[in-house]
């Protein structure tokens, strides 16, 4: 059956060009091409990400400064307060708000931030559609799977192993925030609360990614 709408020829232009994609994709690796290998994160950027844990929604304002080894995550509960996660390369994290409360409590690890090539050895498992794009996907020490955009090798998404999901809204190669901003509160000097180990025990061996409130990675 034919279809005779005006918005035919874009239609079929945009199913060929989405054929020829795929098509090319497929043969590079039929000639026996490794497969792709995720992009390592830029030493500097500001990422702006959605937060999803079975409707627990959160925005992450996400500052990764690896050059003065520090990793910045701000997090805005849905209709609810505004918190702080600061780490640093030296091992020290603090987690605190600004408001009247003053809630801070601390870790101190024998670990730094994420390295730019964190990603290093995952287990390329394919390609998936995701928030609209095509992308590659890895997966690495059953914690997390990361999806790449095909096309700008930018990340796209994430999901924890406890389910949790990041949506990668903005991805701002080179962004810094200014050196002001990564002042802790004073009260956090006083007595705080240590932090060690994630929600399910395992001990903490790598940090900067948000999830369950504990900001970790672990290998």
């Amino acid at each position: 059956m034919s279809i005779s709408s005006p918005s035919s020829p874009a239609i079929h232009v945009q199913v060929l060009v989405t054929f020829l994609l795929f098509s090319t994709i497929a043969a590079s690796f039929t000639k026996g091409e490794e497969p792709p290998k995720p992009t390592p994160w830029p030493e500097q950027f500001h990422s702006l990400l959605v937060m999803n844990y079975s409707g627990e929604v959160q925005l992450i304002d996400l500052w990764y400064d690896w050059p003065n080894g520090r990793n910045f995550n701000i997090i805005q509960h849905q209709l609810g307060k505004l918190s702080y996660d600061l780490e640093w390369n030296n091992g020290t994290s603090f987690f605190y708000t600004l408001d009247s409360n003053r809630e801070c409590s601390s870790a101190q690890l024998e670990v730094g931030i994420l390295r730019p090539n964190w990603l290093d050895g995952a287990t390329y498992v394919g390609q998936r559609q995701v928030d609209g794009f095509l992308c590659y996907v890895w997966e690495k020490a059953e914690f997390i799977t990361y999806y790449e955009d095909v096309v700008t090798r930018r990340p796209v998404h994430w999901v924890f192993y406890t389910g949790r999901a990041a949506h990668v809204m903005t991805f701002e190669v080179g962004a810094a925030l200014e050196d002001a901003k990564w002042q802790v509160p004073w009260y956090c000097f006083e007595k705080t609360t240590p932090v060690i180990r994630d929600d399910v025990g395992r001990t903490i061996m790598h940090r900067g990614l948000v999830d369950t409130g504990t900001s970790v990675f672990v290998v």
